[in-house]
C-alpha cells in the first residue's frame, strides 16, 4: 500500500478521497501520472513552491513529491516522470536546486531518487508525521540544475 510509507493513511471512506483530491492531487503544479496503454491515472507528481514545502526557503529551489500505485511499481514509470518533471522544474519553472525527501524503509523512493540524479543532503530523526500520527526518520537529498545539465538528465 502507497499511503503508510509515503506518511498517510489509507483512505477509509469516500470523504478521505475527496479531501485527498481537493487538497494534495488539486494542488498547483500537480499533474496525474498516466498509464499510456490505458489513459488511467495510476499516480501523481508534483512540486512545491514557497510556504508550501520546508525543505527550503529560497525562491529558486523547490521540492517534488509523488507517488505510483504499486502494480506498477518497478517499470521505470517515476522515474521517467521525476526526469520530465525536474525537465519542467530546471527549464519552466526557473529553479537552481530540487529538493526530495523520503522516510526511511521507502526504498522505492530511494532508489527512484538516485536514478534521476538526486544526491544524499542529511538526516532527521522524529519527523512528526501527523497524517499517521507517528514520527519517523527522514532523509533528504537534492538536485542542482547545474548537476542535472552536467549528467545529461
Amino acid at each position: 500500500m502507497v499511503g503508510p510509507i509515503a506518511g498517510w493513511p489509507a483512505h477509509t471512506s469516500i470523504e478521505d478521497s475527496l479531501y485527498a483530491i481537493h487538497t494534495v492531487l488539486s494542488a498547483p503544479v500537480t499533474f496525474a501520472v498516466i498509464w499510456k496503454e490505458t489513459g488511467l491515472a495510476i499516480g501523481s507528481i508534483g512540486l512545491k513552491f514557497g510556504d508550501a514545502t520546508d525543505l527550503t526557503e529560497q525562491k529558486d529551489e523547490c521540492e517534488i513529491g509523488f507517488w505510483l500505485g504499486v502494480p506498477y511499481w518497478g517499470q521505470g514509470i517515476m522515474t521517467e516522470a521525476v526526469k520530465e518533471m525536474l525537465r519542467y522544474a530546471f527549464e519552466s519553472c526557473g529553479m537552481k536546486k530540487v529538493w526530495c525527501g523520503r522516510y526511511e524503509g521507502n526504498e522505492k523512493s530511494k532508489r527512484v531518487q538516485e536514478k534521476c540524479g538526486f544526491r544524499y543532503q542529511w538526516t532527521t530523526q522524529d519527523v512528526e508525521v501527523a497524517l499517521m500520527k507517528e514520527t519517523r526518520v527522514g532523509h533528504v537529498s537534492c538536485i542542482t540544475k547545474i548537476e542535472w545539465e552536467k549528467d545529461g538528465f
